[in-house]
Parts: structure tokens; sequence; C-alpha cells
């Protein structure tokens, strides 16, 4: 069972969906990207968003170390349902949890400005649609003119090609897979 590695709800378990059709961030990548977050945007009364959410692990991790507000998105009834346990198990305010696709979210709700955006699709998600969702981020207004944008790939894969507006920054592998960290230029 995955935990909250960090934050006021450091140790608490969380859930994760049945079936293998969840691959969760492990806790050494999550002790990683917030490592990294803290030297990059103020956690602190942040606004992030979890786009393929599964478990939601990464935006809970956030919301323990003190976002104000999350957004998970997630297109798999089994992953909300049990997103939505581990919301209500931990009990944050501040959540806001939408099952439809990642793609439908990003163009229908334009103008959202987070500070975050951490995006784990399915590895066997293709390239441009990939590429379709980081356009979309830009052209919707998702991402605050200083904030950062993080998205975990297969190793075996490339980067992320980041649409203008998007800076790369750097990466990190852990494991199978590596993050890739862009910021709003």
């Amino acid at each position: 069972m995955a935990r909250i590695i960090g934050g006021i709800a450091r140790g608490c378990p969380i859930r994760v969906p049945p079936g293998g059709g969840t691959r969760p961030t492990s806790d050494r990548a999550r002790e990683g990207l917030f490592n990294t977050l803290a030297s990059l945007v103020e956690l602190r009364g942040a606004r992030f968003a979890d786009l393929y959410a599964g478990s939601g692990a990464v935006g809970l991790e956030a919301l323990s170390r003190g976002a104000s507000h999350v957004l998970f998105v997630d297109r798999s009834a089994a992953a909300v349902r049990t997103l939505r346990a581990n919301a209500a198990a931990l009990g944050f305010t501040g959540v806001e949890i939408l099952f439809r696709s990642v793609q439908r979210v990003v163009e229908i709700m334009p103008e959202r400005a987070f500070d975050v955006v951490f995006l784990d699709p399915p590895y066997a998600l293709s390239d441009s649609a990939l590429t379709s969702v980081l356009a979309g981020l830009i052209a919707g207004a998702w991402l605050q003119p200083d904030g950062v944008c993080v998205v975990e790939r297969s190793r075996r894969g490339g980067p992320p090609v980041w649409p203008d507006g998007i800076i790369t920054i750097r990466n990190r592998a852990y494991g199978e897979g590596v993050l890739w960290y862009g910021s709003g230029s």
C-alpha cells in the first residue's frame, strides 16, 4: 500500500485502484518530485493540478505539504472512486475531482492558472496525444507565468515536446519512470 511521505499527513496510507490499470508514482519518485518542486515554487498555498491522477498520491502529497487547492482528473471510474475515498479518509479541504478525460477537461476549462501541473499519463499514451494536452494547457492558460509543469513518462520514451510557453528546466529518472520538468516562460 502506498502512503503519504511528507507534510501533515505523513505516513497515512493511500489506497490504489484495483487491477493493473493504475501505476502509482513511487515513494522515491514522489520524494524527488517534491524536493525539486520545493526549489522551484512555493507549495504552501499553491494551486496544483494532478492530471491522470489515479489514486491521487501526488496531489494528496501536495495537499499534505501545504497546497491550498488540488484539481484531480482521471477518466477511470475505479481510480476516481479510490481517489474520493483517499481524499475523504485524509480529510483535506481544497479537493476538486473530475471524472473525465484529461484532454476534454483541458479543452473545456480554460484559465485555471495553476502553480504546478503534474501529468502522469499511461505510458501507452502516444507522444502526439501528450503533446496535444500540453499545448492545450498553454492555450487555456492553465499554468501561472512562473509555474512548473511536470510530466512522468517511461524511461523508454523520449522527452515530452513542450509547446511554446514552456521551457525545459530539468529531468530526473526514478526506476522505470522519468520526471520531466518545464517552466512557464
